[in-house]
């Protein structure tokens, strides 16, 4: 079978299990794997500003099954992955960055090293930089408004910018680890239905850490699955330009 065909029959077979058997383990190296290759997706100037907290104490999973509203999905689950995003890494994962394409440079940097170098430098700060008072918001605007006057430039300005940016590659990194789990045979169920305040507060989360979404892990039963999968017509969403 063609690689094609079974992501493919990946996809199409993967569903949002919302109930796990309670008998069927599922292994710690499997779910390690999936966080391993969720590890490698892609994200934003490879900052890989996210978090992966794997529950899988029994203790934390009782705990956590009445902050994620009682839903049957957390509370049957073998494991609780938590995703999150960690914006308050910018500077270490700007200069981790740094340092690894100076280490790349033999002799004479060449113009893409130099480009790398002062991207990590000196764009990053600018992108990422955060104050209570605005500051860093006022610049990036006017930085905006000057660079995009007459032709197309990102127009990146405020926090808010940041934060979706940041749960943007979360979000693709919880979706690798959902169709790795399923190619193991396990079921998963992304939750958005919880106490964003109270989950942190219980995993003893950094402070500038969001919940991007909590996935559930087991093995799926039949009363799991809410129905016939249904999506709206592709003309709806797929527009050719």
């Amino acid at each position: 079978m063609k690689k094609s065909d079974l992501f493919r029959e990946l996809v199409e077979n993967r569903r949002s299990n919302r109930h796990f058997s309670p008998d069927i383990e599922v292994p710690d190296e499997t779910v390690l794997s999936a966080l391993t290759l969720a590890h490698l997706s892609p994200n934003s100037s490879n900052m890989q500003l996210w978090g992966f907290y794997w529950i899988k104490s029994e203790n934390l999973l009782e705990q956590m099954t009445p902050l994620c509203m009682g839903q049957s999905a957390a509370r049957t689950a073998k494991h609780l992955i938590v995703f999150v995003t960690r914006q308050g890494l910018w500077k270490e994962r700007a200069e981790w960055n740094y340092e690894n394409i100076k280490r790349t440079i033999v002799g004479e940097p060449t113009k893409l090293n130099k480009r790398g170098l002062s991207y990590y430098k000196k764009l990053m700060p600018i992108i990422y930089r955060h104050d209570p008072f605005g500051f860093n918001n006022l610049f990036r605007k006017g930085i905006v408004f000057y660079k995009g006057f007459n032709k197309s430039f990102m127009r990146f300005e405020s926090h808010a910018d940041q934060r979706v940016m940041l749960h943007k590659s979360c979000a693709l990194a919880a979706q690798t680890f959902m169709l790795a789990m399923a190619s193991e045979g396990f079921d998963t169920c992304p939750m958005e239905g919880f106490d964003a305040k109270r989950v942190k507060k219980l995993l003893a989360l950094p402070k500038d850490a969001e919940i991007t979404m909590i996935v559930a892990v087991g093995k799926g039963t039949e009363k799991g699955i809410h129905g016939e999968r249904t999506r709206v017509p592709l003309d709806q969403v797929i527009f050719t330009c």
